[in-house]
């Protein structure tokens, strides 16, 4: 049985041009030039350098209106509703200087040959027959970028004839495999750490502490990753000194041979920082990067061309067609250039906001004077939604006196010391990395004992707290810390 009914429902939508305007707020610099460039090239009404003086056209609008020319208001919109979630950048830590006069604006590109290009062309150097250098390829091709085999040769074995039509043994290919070994970087084509740093050693020169290294790795590796040096010592009846020599060499070793090589064809990664921090006489200056954003008008060919149209007396389809190109064109610059403003806006009041509620960070740089601040705390301070915070804060950098920092790591959460007083949890994670980084290494303290010297120093932290503070260091357990 159909039935109808009235429903009264309140829903809140966004403008396409609103959607633009968070989209651009999101962007980090690098990201935010490129979109500037795509405009330009996109919309041929918008335009770069001053605008030129002359008459003024607002007023050709006012027979063609399609949208409302009004400021874009962005309070109360939660932008989650509308856009995905954008990853945070995996950049480098680096500060990128450059002059207001330089051109550079693109990173440079290295033209080499590839990690395993460079792998096919060693085994040129190999006398093979076509039978075994057609292995050879194959195996190289099964390296990964980090420099493993991390499949059976029985497996390999098994590709070679149902893939390449190749039929071998396994004997074969363990030999051949041995040649792939003695490509460079040594280590390479190994099944798994113990055989990468054992085919390193292999090709050291032979002294007391390579020959020790050499069969800890080959006989004694788990004891040696548990760092079961007492165990060592007693298995190789030789002093703490010989066993911190022969641990050296090891530690010397690559683990991971083809690391280095794979990234060198690749973009150069950079940092350019969103904002600056300077210090000048005791005050806060703070400056948006705006080094590659040009002027922007909107193109007053355009506007004549509208002028030209409206005064015409014929009214074709064509002509109408040609209008509301124009039209549609001329609003798109118009909304543009209005969405850029507010987004510098934006930037610049949030990151205002931060300045002023970490103010005692900015001028000294310690860590430790960072206090307790969620998203919601700086939104309420200027007047926008959390979730426009979290977009500036999760994609943007600040260089500061101090290095280039990532806005979001200036956030934490509160916990209480024992005066009653709220502290933020990056102080208490600096003076768990400080107690740790002056603990002694042969008898580095436990999770337990970091807690009792933290409660000590007036932070009553549990001891879960403390190993998840740790991880989130990445710092290790008290026995992989140890030295002998």
């Amino acid at each position: 049985m159909l039935k109808q009914s009235l429903q009264l429902k309140l829903s809140q939508k966004l403008s396409p041009q609103q959607i633009q305007l968070m989209k651009l707020i999101q962007l980090p610099t690098l990201a935010f030039e490129q979109r500037l460039k795509e405009e330009l090239i996109e919309n041929p009404a918008l335009e770069t350098g001053k605008e030129e003086t002359g008459d003024d056209f607002d007023s050709l609008d006012n027979d063609f209106d399609d949208f409302d020319n009004e400021r874009i208001d962005t309070e109360d919109i939660n932008i989650d509703d509308y856009l995905s979630d954008d990853e945070i950048p995996d950049y480098k830590l680096q500060a990128n200087n450059y002059s207001s006069d330089d051109d550079d604006y693109e990173a440079p590109i290295i033209a080499t040959e590839s990690f395993h290009q460079n792998l096919i062309n060693q085994l040129n150097t190999f006398i093979l027959s076509d039978h075994d250098r057609a292995i050879a390829e194959f195996l190289v091709g099964s390296i990964d970028e980090m420099g493993y085999i991390r499949r059976d040769v029985q497996d390999i074995v098994d590709d070679l004839a149902f893939t390449q039509g190749i039929y071998t043994d396994l004997e074969t290919v363990e030999n051949i495999l041995s040649i792939v070994h003695e490509l460079e970087p040594i280590g390479v084509g190994a099944r798994d750490l113990q055989e990468c740093l054992l085919l390193q050693l292999k090709h050291k020169t032979p002294t007391d502490a390579i020959t020790i290294a050499k069969d800890i790795i080959e006989n004694q590796f788990d004891a040696f990753t548990k760092k079961h040096y007492d165990k060592l010592l007693t298995r190789y009846n030789i002093t703490k000194d010989q066993l911190r020599k022969a641990i050296d060499e090891i530690e010397k070793l690559n683990p991971k041979p083809g690391g280095a090589y794979t990234g060198s064809n690749r973009y150069i990664e950079q940092v350019i920082p969103d904002f600056t921090i300077k210090i000048v006489d005791g005050e806060i200056e703070l400056s948006l990067n705006n080094r590659n954003a040009p002027e922007l008008h909107v193109s007053r060919d355009y506007q004549e061309m509208l002028q030209t149209y409206k005064d015409s007396t014929q009214a074709s389809a064509s002509q109408k067609d040609a209008v509301q190109f124009i039209k549609q064109k001329l609003d798109g610059a118009k909304w543009f250039i209005d969405a850029i403003k507010q987004r510098h806006e934006t930037l610049y009041v949030t990151m205002s906001a931060i300045i002023h509620y970490q103010q005692e960070y900015f001028l000294t740089g310690d860590e430790t004077k960072l206090k307790p601040m969620i998203l919601k705390d700086i939104a309420d301070l200027v007047g926008l939604d959390i979730s426009t915070i979290s977009r500036v804060a999760n994609s943007k950098y600040v260089e500061t006196p101090y290095g280039t920092k990532l806005i979001k790591n200036f956030f934490s959460e509160a916990m209480m010391n024992d005066q009653g007083e709220e502290v933020s949890t990056i102080e208490i994670k600096k003076i768990l990395e400080n107690i740790i980084m002056e603990e002694d290494k042969k008898k580095p303290y436990p999770d337990d004992k970091i807690a009792e010297l933290l409660k000590e120093k007036g932070y009553p932290i549990a001891r879960r707290t403390i190993a998840k503070y740790r991880e989130q260091l990445d710092i290790p357990v008290a026995r992989m810390r140890k030295k002998i």
